[in-house]
């Protein structure tokens, strides 16, 4: 039985992917950040029923050597290292707290591994806001990069420093450059939950309104459950590479709604307002990845249709409002 260790295992992405590998008889074990409200941190998990099959133990990015004792206690035959301060708005608010988790704690992990089990496969999350001020469209492996936000710059750093470490030590290192890909455990801080459980709050007559900051940036969106296996393919491959994660469609955040919308059978233009307040001080207005390397070289490529996703977070929201 391989064994899985997981950063982030409390996350979207991490809730999925312990999914994705218990299915396929892997032991997972996933590091999490000791919390005042650790008795709520594994919803997620306990959503896809996979809470009591996942071994939860405690580290932090910012303390090695408590990373390095959790990767030679367990001996990970693959990491998967999804932990950040993952939301773009935050990062301007706490640009040295981003740095620190998102940046520096790659390093943290890669470091940990490299001593304590450096024959393990690792994968690190990069993201498609490392394109920021897009330098061609579709935006691919060879894409240059020009961040936007200091997430987007933290990121760029643990992007370059996986492939330092797979260079200079030989490491199995990839990294996945995901664009952007939600479900129903997507947090509320995000734009299409909040489109969702505000939509849903519409339909149960819970308020009449839903606020939104820019709906004209467009972004290429799939569904986190496609995007895991993904993950999973890049270890199981040869040789480490880099690879661009995207369904190859671009909609609006406006079109998002619109689709969020109807799934309620509601009309979008009776209900969002707008609020400069909820702009970024640096827009990202176009990604759009391209997916050829990835349907090329591991045979992967997106199932789930956008309206599909949509439909589904909407269902998935007014549950649990209903209940």
């Amino acid at each position: 039985m391989p064994t899985a260790l997981i950063t982030g295992v409390t996350g979207q992405d991490g809730a999925y992917l312990s999914r994705f590998l218990l299915e396929k008889s892997y032991e997972v074990v996933g590091v999490m950040r000791r919390s005042a409200s650790s008795d709520i941190i594994g919803e997620r998990l306990r959503w896809l029923g996979v809470i009591d099959r996942v071994r939860l133990v405690e580290g932090n990015l910012t303390d090695l050597g408590s990373v390095v004792r959790i990767v030679q206690t367990h001996q990970p035959d693959e990491v998967y290292h999804l932990a950040a301060q993952s939301f773009v708005a935050t990062s301007w608010q706490q640009p040295s707290l981003t740095g620190l988790v998102t940046g520096l704690g790659a390093v943290t992990m890669l470091e940990a591994v490299r001593i304590g089990r450096p024959q393990a496969r690792f994968y690190q999350a990069s993201s498609s806001e490392m394109f920021g001020k897009v330098q061609a469209v579709p935006q691919s492996e060879t894409t240059p990069f020009y961040p936007r936000s200091p997430y987007a710059a933290a990121k760029l750093y643990a992007h370059w420093m996986t492939v330092n470490y797979r260079e200079s030590f030989g490491m199995h290192a990839s990294s996945g450059i995901l664009f952007n890909h939600e479900s129903p455990l997507r947090g509320i801080e995000f734009v299409t939950r909040r489109i969702t459980d505000g939509v849903a709050r519409i339909k149960l007559g819970l308020t009449d309104h839903l606020t939104l900051g820019n709906v004209e940036a467009k972004r290429d969106w799939g569904h986190a459950a496609d995007y895991v296996e993904a993950m999973w393919l890049m270890l199981q491959q040869d040789q480490p590479d880099d690879y661009v994660i995207a369904t190859g469609r671009t909609m609006r955040v406006a079109d998002f709604a619109d689709m969020a919308f109807k799934a309620a059978g509601l009309t979008m233009a009776d209900h969002v307002r707008t609020d400069q307040a909820l702009m970024r001080p640096a827009e990202v207005e176009l990604l759009l990845g391209d997916p050829a390397k990835a349907e090329r070289k591991l045979g992967w490529k997106a199932r789930v249709k956008l309206e599909d996703l949509a439909a589904e977070m909407v269902a998935a929201d007014l549950a649990r409002l209903s209940r």
